[in-house]
């Protein structure tokens, strides 16, 4: 009998763990995905840029100087020189005719795509480069793309603000959650705790073996809840290679101490409550 009754105990420990765990990586996901907005809002932003018109007179040696010195620039993370042989090869690609052969010349003109720091990749500051670009004399036209710039930032803003609520709202299931999970098996020993008291054991004592058990529940299920984010962080970033980068040391470490941190204090608390509410209640209560 005690045998099953053994085998029942560690069942509800095994499924507490279990359930712990999945609660966290939960919570846990949201937080990474929180933590790398920025990281996926700046990739987004720095695809954000200029295509600079070059002016068909304009001598080689112009075009190199004044490419150095747009590279120079703190608002520019990169720019690449198209010339008129590249953008008619890359037109002729889209629309697959040999229009140079049709028309006997090639009319495109070469260009300077340049993209842009995140920081700097908002209306204001782009209005603003966008007007020194065109005071060189080398530069025929500034194109870029106005009704995307306002709508990335725009996204980027509510999709911010929707990840907040939402990862605000799985802390909350996530502490009701984890409640029940170690209230559930702590209702299972509320006798013992009355023994415990009716033999004069002190609250502080009789919390104490059940604080030490449910803070050991809640670092193997932080556990459990890191090695299963990793996991789909790893074969996140094999789909994304190249895309964005979601491994990073420092983000890493902030998601897997957030995750420990709240294994262990949504456990203590809860079991502290838990413990404390049949401290309270007679022997006549514990049969209710």
């Amino acid at each position: 009998m005690s045998g099953k009754k053994s085998k029942g105990i560690r069942g509800s420990y095994f499924a507490s763990i279990i359930s712990i765990s999945l609660v966290l990586f939960l919570v846990g996901s949201m937080a990474f995905l929180l933590l790398n907005t920025k990281e996926i809002s700046d990739h987004v932003k720095e695809n954000i840029g200029f295509s600079i018109i070059i002016k068909d007179e304009a001598k080689t040696v112009d075009v190199k100087l004044f490419q150095k010195t747009l590279e120079s620039k703190e608002y520019v993370k990169e720019t690449e020189f198209i010339d008129k042989e590249r953008a008619a090869a890359d037109f002729k690609k889209e629309v697959g005719s040999d229009f140079v052969e049709f028309l006997g010349y090639n009319p495109l003109l070469a260009s300077i795509e340049l993209k842009l720091n995140a920081e700097y990749a908002n209306q204001k500051n782009i209005s603003t480069i966008e007007s020194n670009l065109r005071k060189f004399d080398i530069v025929h036209d500034v194109y870029y793309q106005k009704s995307l710039v306002s709508a990335v930032n725009e996204n980027v803003r509510k999709i911010s603000i929707v990840l907040m609520v939402i990862s605000a709202l799985m802390l909350l299931i996530s502490f009701t959650l984890i409640r029940n999970t170690v209230h559930m098996s702590i209702y299972s020993q509320r006798f013992t705790i009355n023994t415990m008291q009716l033999v004069g054991a002190k609250s502080s004592f009789i919390r104490r073996p059940f604080v030490m058990k449910s803070l050991l529940f809640g670092i193997i299920s932080a556990l459990l809840a890191n090695a299963m984010i990793m996991g789909v962080i790893y074969i996140a970033y094999n789909q994304l290679v190249g895309v964005v980068n979601l491994i990073q040391m420092e983000l890493l470490l902030k998601m897997f101490v957030l995750v420990l941190l709240l294994g262990i204090v949504i456990t203590w608390i809860s079991t502290v409550f838990a413990v404390n509410k049949y401290l309270r209640k007679s022997i006549n209560q514990l049969y209710a």
